[in-house]
């Protein structure tokens, strides 16, 4: 999977399962300002991005995260890591 199927594959769960308006993605937005998830959310997005990416993703994972951009990287990394 190259990094723009990824970017690709991100945003459409985000636009789908979490109903995040497409217009509002960008790399240089704030991920949490953004999609305004709570904290039940997040859980919900870990374990649907871990599903369907095949990674691990732990909380100590997200600190720095602050952007769209610093989200695609980290799965974008994660994913390098398990092939």
């Amino acid at each position: 999977m190259n990094t723009e199927e990824i970017l690709e594959k991100i945003n459409e769960i985000l636009i789908d399962e979490f109903e995040v308006d497409a217009e509002v993605i960008s790399p240089e937005s704030n991920l949490k300002d953004t999609l305004g998830l709570d904290s039940l959310d997040y859980v919900d997005l870990v374990v649907t991005i871990e599903a369907n990416f095949g990674v691990k993703l732990g909380e100590a994972d997200f600190v720095g995260i602050a952007t769209f951009q610093d989200f695609y990287n980290l799965i974008e990394t994660k994913i390098q890591h398990k092939n």
